[in-house]
């Protein structure tokens, strides 16, 4: 699929159904179905262990279709229950949500009399057509693997003009793949998207976002996102010294940069967490060491497309946030999106 500016969306598509942010769907024996992978098989197996895990979970995915009339589709969850929320484009329908587990489950999805024969006036600033059908998976802690074991009933995978043009990837921690917003739709990693009109791209990784260099191989190597943020990344604090993860960064950050010189690239320090949140503010130092080094590395990459935006600016207090005061929550993941959308959009219109 192409969107208006002649970009191929390398979205999976198979069985007349799109796959947004899939990359592989994977046959995992003795299971049946099909499983979501966020990247292809071999970039996974070059990441960290940790972060092998974490590609195998769903932030950020969806299944969509635009169906004729009803279809009956059937999808299964590993090592959690997975909470779906069914959109139909940027309607969330009422009462729908339906909870995965192991046994393969199926649900029947229809168009919604009330969604018919709309108003374009109330529709103009919708990111997706009211007739795609989009299954929104939960990310992180709040879902498990996915499978997918088959779809039944008259459809077709949306079309470009159908879907945002516009395509935003995010790297990062958990605070990137949205470890506690109370649903998917509230990571700031969707909020972001949502101001800017695109569609999200995640690859956050939940505790294991340590710069690997199969993934700025991988995201240097896509062609299919206009803009990219590479939050850079409390996970490495007390697991690499500061020149470990300047050197780790400044690989990234050039890897991707270079082989995509006409796309801003927003580097994101650390964003405040419960180290600096204390009275005692002995332990923040470390955590500022780390802002420091990948400031150096903005300014020394050399690309004009590379720019900083300050984890502290985005999250300036602790309002918002969890109790373990290193997670944002809902309120908090809402006004980093607000705030990073408009530094976003400042540098896409240089």
């Amino acid at each position: 699929m192409r969107d208006s500016h002649g970009m191929q969306h390398d979205d999976i598509q198979h069985d007349d159904v799109q796959f947004h942010n899939v990359r592989a769907l994977q046959r995992v024996r003795p299971h049946e179905g099909l499983r979501l992978l966020r990247v292809p098989e071999a970039v996974r197996s070059g990441l960290n262990t940790g972060a092998q895990t974490r590609m195998s979970h769903p932030a950020g995915t969806e299944i969509r279709l635009v169906p004729d009339e009803t279809v009956r589709i059937t999808l299964s969850s590993e090592e959690r229950d997975s909470l779906v929320r069914p959109f139909w484009g940027d309607f969330q329908a009422t009462g729908e949500e339906f909870t995965l587990g192991p046994e393969p489950k199926t649900v029947e999805l229809s168009p919604p009399e009330s969604l018919s024969d709309l108003d374009p006036d109330a529709t103009g600033e919708m990111r997706y057509a009211p007739e795609v059908c989009r299954l929104v998976f939960p990310g992180d802690h709040r879902g498990g693997h996915i499978y997918y074991h088959g779809v039944e009933g008259a459809r077709r995978p949306p079309t470009a003009d159908e879907v945002p043009g516009l395509r935003y990837l995010a790297y990062g921690t958990s605070i990137t793949e949205g470890e506690d917003p109370s649903a998917e739709m509230l990571t700031y990693v969707n909020q972001t998207a949502r101001r800017l009109g695109a569609d999200p791209i995640n690859l956050g990784s939940c505790g294991t976002a340590y710069c690997d260099p199969a993934m700025a191989e991988h995201i240097a190597a896509r062609d299919d996102w206009d803009v990219a943020t590479l939050s850079l990344s409390v996970n490495m604090v007390g697991r690499f010294s500061p020149d470990e993860f300047r050197e780790r960064a400044a690989d990234m950050v050039e890897t991707v940069a270079a082989a995509n010189p006409t796309k801003p690239v927003a580097c994101i320090t650390l964003f405040p967490h419960v180290r600096e949140y204390k009275r005692d503010h002995e332990e923040a130092t470390l955590s500022e060491t780390f802002r420091e080094q990948l400031r150096d590395v903005v300014v020394e990459c050399g690309y004009d497309n590379v720019h900083l935006v300050e984890g502290p600016d985005l999250l300036p207090t602790a309002s918002g946030m969890t109790t373990d005061l290193v997670h944002p929550g809902d309120d908090a993941m809402i006004r980093i999106g607000e705030r990073l959308a408009r530094e976003l959009e400042s540098l896409m219109d240089d």
